[in-house]
């Protein structure tokens, strides 16, 4: 190694990406130089940056397998207890939202008063409130109840596109390469999973696919939007409030007590799933991702999401896949797209390996 090189790993800080570790051959020698090398690097690997890197990368892993319990419980809901959309999305914004506060209020109640009272970052919060939570909300269990949890996902992935479409214009650069491979097969895989293959039809409604778009637009906004402020107030405090206020909303609109669904023991189960695990987890979880390492890795790594979806519907609702290509069949509901366990699980290790920086 060049003593350049090795000048340049040590004085690399816990503001250089950890990415970078890749981009320079750490030596294997007994020398003298290759042992500070060596040492360098210890030190950036124990540094802050690094940390903080590791730590978000985790909470957007767990956060995104987390929302696959959301989709699968949803669905449940849905075919089982025949649960109104509007029902389950305000029962599920008003209880996360109180959970979240229950903790904030003991803990951080300072920063949740300093949120609310800055004219700017309140904008902020209501914006995130509005076109993230709530419109991510409506058309996510739109798309579950139209298609299933695991179509329904995978569509949702496509803010992958969106979200790297508008880091491109803020940058004002053209997409690199392998952005461009990337966005063809989430293109790709969307055409197969709507047409099966065949253009001349579709394998899904047409409501179903115009609810995962919709879906996967609401999910770049709640990626994008609250990015200023969650560094300043934290994943509980900006999800929280945001869950809190579209619960609020939803409420005066639904009133989801007029109208209660008979549930059994089952129902409640799946219910308190959807809302502890898939809701709360889920977002304070993935929203922390965001925070640490940035929409766009967080959203890539969000990617999980359908393999934990499909994988729970397996177990859970009996999801069973057909030999046929492009095809899933369902123990209780007509054909839907198929091939999105295997689908999902290799696009995701694709697209990880292309837009990882």
């Amino acid at each position: 190694m060049s003593k350049e090189c090795v000048e340049r790993v040590e004085g690399a800080g816990a503001s250089v990406p950890m990415t970078d570790i890749s981009n320079i051959d750490v030596p294997e020698g007994t020398d003298e130089l290759s042992r500070n090398t060596r040492r360098a690097w210890r030190d950036r690997l124990n540094s802050a940056s690094t940390r903080k890197m590791i730590t978000g990368v985790l909470a957007t892993l767990v956060g995104g397998s987390f929302w696959g319990f959301s989709g699968t419980s949803a669905s449940f809901l849905f075919d089982t207890y025949h649960v109104d959309t509007l029902w389950l999305m305000s029962v599920r914004q008003i209880l996360a939202g109180l959970l979240f506060m229950a903790v904030v209020v003991t803990r951080d109640r300072e920063r949740l008063i300093k949120l609310w009272t800055t004219p700017a970052d309140r904008k902020q919060l209501l914006l995130f409130t509005a076109f993230g939570l709530l419109f991510n909300q409506f058309c996510y269990l739109s798309a579950v109840r139209l298609t299933n949890a695991g179509t329904a996902t995978v569509l949702q992935c496509l803010q992958l596109v969106i979200i790297m479409g508008y880091t491109c214009v803020i940058d004002r650069r053209m997409p690199r390469t392998r952005e461009v491979i990337g966005i063809g097969l989430a293109l790709g895989g969307t055409f197969l999973i709507a047409t099966g293959g065949d253009p001349t039809s579709l394998n899904i409604s047409p409501l179903g696919l115009a609810a995962g778009l919709m879906c996967a637009v609401s999910a770049a906004c709640m990626a994008v939007i609250p990015a200023k402020i969650l560094p300043e107030y934290g994943s509980p405090i900006v999800t929280g409030s945001a869950m809190l206020t579209a619960g609020v909303i939803s409420c005066v609109f639904v009133q989801p007590w007029a109208h209660m669904p008979a549930l059994d023991a089952a129902g409640v189960e799946a219910l308190a799933v959807f809302v502890v695990i898939g809701s709360f987890f889920a977002y304070m979880l993935y929203m922390q991702g965001v925070k640490d390492i940035g929409s766009v890795r967080a959203s890539l790594i969000g990617t999980v999401e359908p393999v934990s979806a499909t994988i729970t519907s397996a177990v859970m609702l009996g999801t069973v896949f057909a030999d046929r290509p492009y095809r899933l069949c369902h123990d209780h509901r007509d054909d839907v797209p198929h091939g999105v366990a295997g689908a999902a699980t290799k696009t995701e290790k694709v697209l990880c390996r292309i837009f990882a920086n």
